[in-house]
C-alpha cells in the first residue's frame, strides 16, 4: 500500500479548487501529489516512475523493481496535463500523441490505470 501524506478530503478539496480555476501553487501542488498517491495505491510497485515537476514523483506498477539511477520506465508531464489525465478529462492516448506526456521505456504506459479519480 502506498504511503499517504495527503488526506482524501484535503486532496479532493484542492482538486475542486483547481478545477474551479484556482492557480494557487498550494492547490496545484496538493492536487498533483494527491493524484500521484492515488495512482501509487491503485497500481502498487516500483517498475514505473511518474514525474510531475516540480510538484512530485511516484513509483508505481508491479514488475521488476528499480533501485538505483534513472528508472528504465519514466513518465513525465506537467501539472495541468497530469490533473487532466488523472481525472479523465484528458485521454492518455491524446496526451501522449500531442507530446504533453513524455514516456520512455517498454512499461511506461498508464493506459488502463486512468483515471485515478473520476470527476463529473
Amino acid at each position: 500500500m502506498a504511503r499517504r501524506r495527503i488526506q482524501a478530503a484535503d486532496g479532493l478539496a484542492a482538486l475542486a479548487a483547481v478545477e474551479a480555476g484556482s492557480t494557487e501553487r498550494t492547490d496545484i501542488a496538493t492536487s498533483v501529489r494527491f493524484l500521484l498517491e492515488e495512482l501509487a495505491e491503485l497500481a502498487p510497485g516500483k517498475s514505473v516512475e511518474v514525474r510531475v515537476p516540480p510538484y512530485g514523483a511516484v513509483q508505481c506498477v508491479g514488475g521488476l523493481t528499480h533501485t538505483r539511477g534513472t528508472p528504465p520506465n519514466v513518465i513525465e508531464t506537467d501539472a495541468e496535463t497530469w490533473i487532466g489525465i488523472a481525472t479523465g478529462r484528458l485521454a492518455w492516448d491524446e496526451a501522449v500523441a500531442s507530446a504533453r506526456v513524455l514516456a520512455s521505456g517498454s512499461r511506461a504506459n498508464l493506459d488502463g490505470l486512468l483515471p485515478v479519480v473520476r470527476r463529473r
